[in-house]
C-alpha cells in the first residue's frame, strides 16, 4: 500500500483524484452482491471525461453532506476515546505504485491493520442504524473495497449523531466479494485507458 499524506479537501486531494476512482464510488461498479451496477456505463464516462478535462466534475454539495464535514473531527475524537486507539489522519491510499485506484478514508489506527470510514447522517438514518444492528448496505462497497485497497484486517464503521449512543462495527474482510471486487475494478481501470486512448 502507499500513502498520500495530502490534506483531505486540499487543492492536491482533488487533483489526484481526478479521473481515478475511490472506495466511495466502487458501488458504481460493482453491486453489494458482486454483481456489475448498472452506473457502470455513466460512471466510466465521467472519469474519462475528468482525465481530458485534467480537473473533477463539480460535485454536488448541500447542507446535509457539509454537516458530516463539519461533525467529522467530534466523531473520530469519540471512537479514539471509545476504543482507546489513536487514529492517524491520511489523504489518499493506494493499492500499489501504479495509483489506478485509491480509498480516502476517515483514520487509520494507529498501530493496527484496520480502518475507519465515519457517517454523519441524519438523526432517523442513525437510529435506523443503531436499531438494525449492522453494515448499512449502501456501504458495504466502500468498506470492503476500502479492505482491498490497503489489504488490512478489518475496518471500523462509525455513523455519529451529536447527544446519542454512536453506531460503531467491526467490519471483517470479504474475501469473495473483495475478489470480486479486485477483477472488476481492474477491468474498469483497463477499460477507462482504452476509452481516454479512444477520446484524445
Amino acid at each position: 500500500m502507499i500513502i498520500d499524506n495530502c490534506i483531505q479537501g486540499g487543492e492536491h486531494w482533488t487533483n489526484l483524484r481526478c479521473g481515478n476512482p475511490g472506495a466511495s464510488n466502487f458501488s458504481k461498479i460493482v453491486t453489494s452482491t458482486g454483481k456489475i451496477s448498472s452506473t457502470r456505463g455513466a460512471f466510466l464516462n465521467t472519469m474519462a471525461g475528468e482525465i481530458l478535462l485534467g480537473a473533477k466534475e463539480e460535485s454536488f454539495s448541500n447542507a446535509d453532506m457539509q454537516r458530516g464535514i463539519d461533525l467529522e473531527p467530534d466523531a473520530r475524537n469519540l471512537f479514539e476515546m471509545i476504543k482507546g486507539v489513536e487514529v492517524k489522519e491520511v489523504g489518499l491510499c493506494y493499492q500499489n505504485e501504479l495509483r489506478l485506484f485509491h480509498v480516502s478514508p476517515d483514520g487509520l489506527i494507529k498501530g493496527q491493520k484496520k480502518g475507519l470510514e465515519i457517517k454523519c447522517p441524519k438523526l432517523g438514518t442513525h437510529v435506523g442504524y443503531l436499531a438494525k444492528g449492522k453494515m448499512p448496505t449502501t456501504y458495504v462497497c466502500q468498506v470492503q473495497g476500502s479492505l482491498m485497497c490497503t489489504g488490512y484486517e478489518s475496518w471500523f464503521f462509525m455513523s455519529y449523531f451529536p447527544g446519542l449512543k454512536p453506531f460503531i462495527l467491526e467490519v471483517q474482510r470479504d474475501e469473495k466479494l473483495i475478489k470480486i471486487l479486485q477483477e472488476e475494478i481492474d477491468k474498469f481501470c483497463a477499460d477507462l485507458k482504452l476509452l481516454v486512448k479512444k477520446l484524445t
